[in-house]
């Protein structure tokens, strides 16, 4: 099967590289280079995490962890560093518990003095914190290699600074689209609402920590967050907190944001210099309810994983859109 891919974002690259390895004739398209920062792949890493309340979130994120074992078996490259997540919630029954319990997931729930005798963590006097071992970060740019190394190893090809602005014009008997925040120019109907977020680097010494997600009490969302990142030291941001916009225009880190974010690193995160050292920006492709758009029209399939939330998902989300271009219509 002849199968175009456009978008090399981390889950194009995870479908090229299943697609490949299933023996199929596979063209990746990316409108940029391959890393760019005008989309929302790119950076040195983004959370991993199975804490979700949904137990089929916490499902789809052990089978995505298997996958990501697979990866870094292939690639010889540690793309993981699991050093654990504390989510901060302002009750247990608000957390992750119940979707982790239901999963069969290990996690354990600890005070706010259980936290500090452990981490450079503050947790507000009364909240609570999820402690769940089997996260940490994903090496992003490692991880977005480690897939175009595969699927070009297993004869895929790539095209950097190719724009496609008509899926006609591709030779291909199935295209998957994987276009991120520029999905509805090629697929107009797509409910998708890009906005563009806001993230800030730290300066802290030291070995990894674990990562922070602090959850809203009310929509039990995440609302700021944080992670290791491996030039500085700490990433963080506040979750959904961009504005819409057009993927086609530029854009520069939210001065405000920043701010905000670096108030919260300062009242979190004990061994952190809360001046930020650099921030940039990030593109969510936003469902209503953060689920993935993962569909077939004719020759067409749409794969719309973000939401904030796709990047740790990308192994097994290549895996379902490769299946979905190879079934039979």
């Amino acid at each position: 099967m002849r199968a175009a891919v456009v978008g090399a974002g981390i889950q194009g690259l995870a479908t090229a590289r299943a697609l490949a390895r299933a023996a199929h004739a596979v063209t990746i398209y990316e409108q940029f280079e391959l890393g760019h920062k005008r989309g929302s792949s790119h950076g040195r890493s983004r959370i991993f995490r199975l804490a979700y309340p949904d137990p089929h979130w916490v499902r789809l994120a052990k089978q995505a962890l298997r996958g990501w074992r697979d990866l870094e078996e292939e690639s010889g490259t540690a793309l993981l560093d699991l050093n654990g997540l504390i989510e901060v919630v302002k009750d247990a029954g608000g957390s992750s518990r119940d979707g982790l319990e239901a999963a069969e997931a290990e996690f354990e729930l600890l005070t706010a003095a259980d936290v500090r005798r452990r981490w450079p963590i503050r947790v507000p006097d009364g909240w609570t914190a999820l402690y769940q071992p089997d996260a940490g970060i994903v090496r992003a740019d490692l991880a977005a290699r480690a897939f175009l190394d595969s699927a070009l190893a297993h004869g895929a090809h790539l095209h950097e600074r190719t724009r496609i602005d008509s899926l006609d014009d591709l030779d291909a008997e199935v295209v998957v689209v994987t276009a991120g925040a520029w999905v509805q120019r090629l697929v107009a109907d797509v409910p998708v609402r890009p906005t563009r977020e806001t993230l800030a680097y730290f300066r802290r010494e030291g070995a990894p920590t674990a990562s922070v997600g602090q959850l809203d009490p009310e929509t039990r969302g995440h609302a700021q967050y944080s992670l290791h990142d491996p030039r500085y030291g700490l990433k963080a941001g506040i979750h959904h907190a961009g504005q819409e916009i057009d993927p086609d225009e530029t854009g520069e880190p939210d001065p405000e944001l920043v701010a905000r974010i670096a108030d919260w690193v300062a009242g979190v995160h004990t061994d952190v210099d809360p001046d930020p050292v650099e921030a940039e920006t990030c593109l969510y492709t936003n469902t209503a309810d953060e689920s993935f758009i993962l569909e077939r029209h004719g020759r067409i399939v749409v794969g719309s994983a973000c939401s904030g939330h796709g990047f740790k998902f990308a192994p097994v989300v290549g895996e379902q859109l490769a299946a979905l271009a190879e079934a039979k219509v």
